[in-house]
């Protein structure tokens, strides 16, 4: 595992990153250090996550250093691997996108669509460099319907998506510039393999 999630993160720019899992055998509370009979419902073992993200740092747990962006190529890599194990799972990832963008953004993007190939990939994102790589691509609104909040979610078609892309690319106004590279990111994005 621990060989795997290093090699996905290297994918996903984080090329000097270590991961490392701890095991810590559990001690009864009495402090008699007997362990036959002592388990909790979860085992004898706590395991942690250890992660160095930056070369020359030590290894700590990952609940304690990982920044947004970090954690969620973490969990990216964690979920790629472990759902490879069975097919036919769906993975769900919500707002995969916390703390990344740019080049990072597309190593992810790039990543889902990889694993789309042999599971079912949902992911949320407010980005355009992860939904370009997308199959299948729809688009979630709130708004007010007399006094309750009410969400829809449409499946786009090509121009609609274009223009999707275009206003997460360019905010409140979009242009013939935006529209542009949002065709542009389309067919970079879309071509060698499909999307998720």
């Amino acid at each position: 595992l621990e060989r795997e999630i290093r090699k996905e993160l290297q994918a996903l720019s984080m090329e000097s990153a270590e991961f490392s899992v701890c095991f810590h055998t559990l001690q009864p509370e009495d402090g008699s250090g007997r362990i036959p009979g002592y388990f909790t419902d979860s085992g004898i073992d706590r395991v942690e996550f250890m992660v160095s993200a930056n070369k020359g740092e030590e290894l700590k747990p990952l609940a304690r250093i990982a920044s947004g962006g970090e954690l969620s190529r973490i969990m990216l890599s964690l979920k790629a691997i472990c759902g490879t194990e069975e097919s036919g799972k769906t993975l769900v990832f919500d707002e995969i996108d916390a703390g990344i963008g740019g080049r990072v953004a597309e190593a992810v993007g790039r990543r889902l669509r990889d694993i789309s190939t042999s599971q079912q990939v949902l992911c949320v994102t407010h980005l355009p460099q992860i939904a370009a790589f997308a199959s299948s691509h729809y688009r979630v609104t709130k708004g007010t319907a007399g006094s309750r909040t009410e969400t829809s979610v449409q499946r786009l078609d090509e121009s609609e998506r274009i223009e999707e892309l275009a206003r997460m690319l360019g905010g409140l106004t979009i242009t013939e510039t935006t529209r542009k590279h949002a065709r542009e990111m389309l067919s970079h994005c879309l071509s060698p393999a499909r999307g998720f």
